[in-house]
Protein backbone atom coordinates (compact mmCIF):
# COMPACT_ATOMS: atom_id res chain seq x y z
CA UNK A 1 0.00 0.00 0.00
CA UNK A 2 1.24 3.42 -1.33
CA UNK A 3 0.90 6.19 1.57
CA UNK A 4 0.61 9.61 0.81
CA UNK A 5 3.39 11.83 2.22
CA UNK A 6 2.08 14.87 3.50
CA UNK A 7 4.29 18.11 3.31
CA UNK A 8 5.31 19.01 6.88
CA UNK A 9 3.60 22.21 8.40
CA UNK A 10 5.57 25.54 8.44
CA UNK A 11 5.53 27.29 11.31
CA UNK A 12 5.06 31.09 10.20
CA UNK A 13 7.44 32.15 12.31
CA UNK A 14 9.94 29.78 11.22
CA UNK A 15 9.11 30.75 7.57
CA UNK A 16 9.64 34.61 8.34
CA UNK A 17 13.05 33.52 9.75
CA UNK A 18 13.94 31.86 6.65
CA UNK A 19 12.98 34.62 4.03
CA UNK A 20 14.95 37.00 6.86
CA UNK A 21 17.57 35.26 6.26
CA UNK A 22 17.88 35.04 2.86
CA UNK A 23 17.25 38.88 2.68
CA UNK A 24 20.31 38.86 4.70
CA UNK A 25 22.77 37.40 2.37
CA UNK A 26 21.80 39.72 -0.82
CA UNK A 27 24.16 42.37 -1.06
CA UNK A 28 24.19 45.56 0.32
CA UNK A 29 25.05 47.66 -2.80
CA UNK A 30 22.40 45.78 -4.97
CA UNK A 31 19.22 48.08 -6.08
CA UNK A 32 16.26 46.22 -4.31
CA UNK A 33 12.97 45.37 -7.11
CA UNK A 34 11.17 48.36 -5.03
CA UNK A 35 13.57 51.66 -6.37
CA UNK A 36 12.63 50.69 -9.84
CA UNK A 37 9.25 51.14 -8.94
CA UNK A 38 6.93 53.48 -9.16
CA UNK A 39 5.76 55.92 -5.85
CA UNK A 40 2.19 53.69 -6.33
CA UNK A 41 3.94 50.56 -5.81
CA UNK A 42 6.20 50.99 -3.32
CA UNK A 43 5.22 49.93 -0.30
CA UNK A 44 3.45 52.87 2.26
CA UNK A 45 5.48 53.90 5.35
CA UNK A 46 6.35 51.22 8.32
CA UNK A 47 4.56 53.54 10.61
CA UNK A 48 1.45 53.15 11.67
CA UNK A 49 -1.49 54.75 11.87
CA UNK A 50 -2.02 56.47 15.72
CA UNK A 51 -5.67 55.21 15.50
CA UNK A 52 -4.57 51.52 16.17
CA UNK A 53 -2.79 49.28 18.23
CA UNK A 54 -1.85 45.89 18.49
CA UNK A 55 -3.46 43.68 20.89
CA UNK A 56 -2.35 41.01 23.44
CA UNK A 57 -1.37 37.64 22.44
CA UNK A 58 -1.49 38.52 18.55
CA UNK A 59 0.34 36.28 16.38
CA UNK A 60 3.41 37.83 14.55
CA UNK A 61 1.33 36.88 11.18
CA UNK A 62 -1.68 38.70 12.48
CA UNK A 63 -0.09 41.96 13.19
CA UNK A 64 2.05 42.06 9.88
CA UNK A 65 -0.98 41.37 8.13
CA UNK A 66 -3.23 43.81 10.27
CA UNK A 67 -0.49 46.41 9.91
CA UNK A 68 -0.20 45.92 6.10
CA UNK A 69 -3.95 45.88 5.41
CA UNK A 70 -3.98 49.37 7.93
CA UNK A 71 -1.44 51.27 5.47
CA UNK A 72 -3.49 50.37 2.35
CA UNK A 73 -6.66 51.80 4.11
CA UNK A 74 -4.66 54.68 5.47
CA UNK A 75 -2.82 55.21 1.98
CA UNK A 76 -6.40 55.24 0.56
CA UNK A 77 -7.83 57.52 3.26
CA UNK A 78 -4.97 59.97 2.37
CA UNK A 79 -5.96 59.60 -1.63
CA UNK A 80 -9.29 60.49 -0.38
CA UNK A 81 -8.61 63.45 1.21
CA UNK A 82 -6.46 64.76 -1.27
CA UNK A 83 -9.54 64.25 -3.60
CA UNK A 84 -11.48 66.38 -1.40
CA UNK A 85 -8.47 68.90 -1.21
CA UNK A 86 -8.82 69.01 -5.15
CA UNK A 87 -12.67 69.04 -5.03
CA UNK A 88 -12.81 72.32 -2.89
CA UNK A 89 -9.80 73.64 -5.56
CA UNK A 90 -12.50 73.15 -8.21
CA UNK A 91 -15.52 74.52 -6.31
CA UNK A 92 -13.76 77.79 -5.27
CA UNK A 93 -12.82 77.64 -8.81
CA UNK A 94 -16.57 77.47 -9.79
CA UNK A 95 -17.46 79.90 -7.16
CA UNK A 96 -15.16 83.15 -8.90
CA UNK A 97 -16.43 81.68 -12.36
CA UNK A 98 -19.84 82.31 -11.17
CA UNK A 99 -19.00 85.85 -9.48
CA UNK A 100 -17.72 86.52 -12.90
CA UNK A 101 -20.31 85.97 -14.28
CA UNK A 102 -22.56 88.11 -12.27
CA UNK A 103 -20.66 90.83 -13.02
CA UNK A 104 -20.72 90.14 -16.96
CA UNK A 105 -24.09 89.94 -16.06
CA UNK A 106 -24.80 93.01 -14.75
CA UNK A 107 -22.97 94.67 -17.58
CA UNK A 108 -25.20 93.00 -20.04
CA UNK A 109 -28.22 94.08 -18.19
CA UNK A 110 -26.70 97.85 -18.63
CA UNK A 111 -25.79 97.69 -22.46
CA UNK A 112 -29.27 96.32 -22.92
CA UNK A 113 -30.66 99.52 -21.04
CA UNK A 114 -28.64 101.75 -23.23
CA UNK A 115 -29.82 100.63 -25.77
CA UNK A 116 -33.20 100.98 -24.95
CA UNK A 117 -32.61 104.36 -23.73
CA UNK A 118 -31.04 104.62 -28.14
CA UNK A 119 -34.29 102.74 -29.21
CA UNK A 120 -36.62 105.52 -27.37
CA UNK A 121 -34.50 108.30 -28.85
CA UNK A 122 -34.47 107.10 -32.21
CA UNK A 123 -37.86 106.44 -32.21
CA UNK A 124 -39.03 109.79 -31.01
CA UNK A 125 -36.66 111.53 -33.50
CA UNK A 126 -38.13 109.51 -36.19
CA UNK A 127 -41.71 110.68 -34.80
CA UNK A 128 -40.72 114.14 -34.70
CA UNK A 129 -39.46 114.22 -38.29
CA UNK A 130 -42.46 112.35 -39.74
CA UNK A 131 -44.47 115.22 -37.70
CA UNK A 132 -42.39 118.03 -39.39
CA UNK A 133 -42.07 115.71 -42.82
CA UNK A 134 -46.45 115.89 -42.52
CA UNK A 135 -46.20 119.61 -41.97
CA UNK A 136 -44.14 121.07 -44.40
CA UNK A 137 -46.40 118.38 -46.86
CA UNK A 138 -49.11 120.48 -45.48
CA UNK A 139 -47.86 123.89 -45.79
CA UNK A 140 -46.68 123.04 -49.63
CA UNK A 141 -50.41 121.81 -50.31
CA UNK A 142 -51.51 125.17 -49.05
CA UNK A 143 -49.10 126.88 -50.94
CA UNK A 144 -49.80 125.08 -54.14
CA UNK A 145 -53.42 125.67 -53.56
CA UNK A 146 -52.84 129.21 -53.16
CA UNK A 147 -50.76 129.35 -56.20
CA UNK A 148 -53.47 127.82 -58.36
CA UNK A 149 -55.91 129.73 -57.14
CA UNK A 150 -56.39 133.15 -59.03
CA UNK A 151 -56.16 135.76 -56.87
CA UNK A 152 -59.28 137.67 -57.18
CA UNK A 153 -58.79 141.34 -57.21
CA UNK A 154 -60.86 143.68 -57.42
CA UNK A 155 -60.71 146.31 -59.60
CA UNK A 156 -62.48 150.34 -58.92
CA UNK A 157 -64.07 151.71 -61.77
CA UNK A 158 -63.32 155.14 -61.52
Amino acid sequence: MVRAVKPPILDAIDLEREIEKEFRKLPQHESQPTDFAPPSVRAPDLGMPDYVEHSDGATEIGKLSAEAVVREYEAAAKDIEALGDELTERAKQCEAMMREALVVTEELKETAARYRAEAKRVFLQIESCSLLTAEVRKICEEMKDRIATPATVETRAD
